[in-house]
């Protein structure tokens, strides 16, 4: 009885104990799939368009595959434009959605073969790249591009994922080599306009690589299509 009287006056009347702040409900939510990747799309927007480093980024995708719940996912990309608000003259812009319906993905698997994609073909917005013990090359050399930003991933395992491009396109990535290589010869395109090729990715006893392909350009391609139409 001391104890409830000494608790009472402790308060004063008419006020009671105030309670704990609630925890957000939403922010404990298990973090699905989709919620990571969501957020890696924005971490990987955020590269293309220059607002992180390599460095930066790859240490924030780290964090997006240890995070458990929403909560934590949130944080890694505050300070960073959502999907979908993208502003000032580095944005990355669609030319044309209409070729990648639902954003789906072009796979090329080599597990003790060879897998290539070079001459003219439209790159889509994502390309996923896996080598196991085999060779994976991709050529965007003639490519036609159907959106400003592409992303290609690439694992290679005791293999080897090659990447050319035009020198006259950005090209950016992010990734590691354990017992391998992983380079990415960073590009940055005069044109503002110009496409933007992210490889991201790592290698195990194996090789990734992504460089220009010296005397290829874009203007190429568009020089030899205007000839053959006339």
């Amino acid at each position: 009885m001391d104890l409830e009287k000494h608790d009472s006056a402790a308060f004063g009347p008419g006020q009671p104990q105030k309670p704990a702040a609630p925890l957000d409900p939403a922010g404990a939510i298990r973090a699905s799939d989709a919620d990571r990747d969501r957020i890696a799309d924005i971490l990987r927007d955020a590269l293309a368009e220059g607002r992180l480093d390599a460095e930066e980024h790859s240490e924030r995708i780290d964090a997006v595959y240890r995070a458990k719940t929403v909560g934590e996912l949130e944080p890694i990309v505050r300070d960073l434009p959502g999907a979908g608000r993208r502003s000032g003259t580095a944005a990355v812009r669609d030319y044309d959605d209409s070729g990648d319906p639902g954003g789906s993905a072009e796979n090329l698997v080599a597990v003790f073969s060879s897998s290539t994609r070079k001459g003219r073909w439209r790159v889509g917005r994502k390309t996923n790249a896996f080598s196991l013990f085999g060779s994976v090359e991709i050529d965007l050399t003639e490519a036609l591009y159907g959106q400003r930003l592409s992303v290609i991933n690439a694992t290679s395992i005791f293999g080897n994922v090659e990447v050319r491009v035009p020198e006259n396109i950005s090209l950016r990535g992010s990734g590691t080599g354990f017992f391998g290589n992983f380079e990415v010869v960073t590009l940055e395109a005069a044109d503002p306009e110009a496409p933007v090729v992210v490889v991201n990715g790592y290698s195990v006893f194996g090789n990734v690589e992504a460089k220009p392909k010296r005397g290829r350009r874009i203007s190429d391609l568009h020089d030899k299509l205007r000839k053959h139409l006339h």
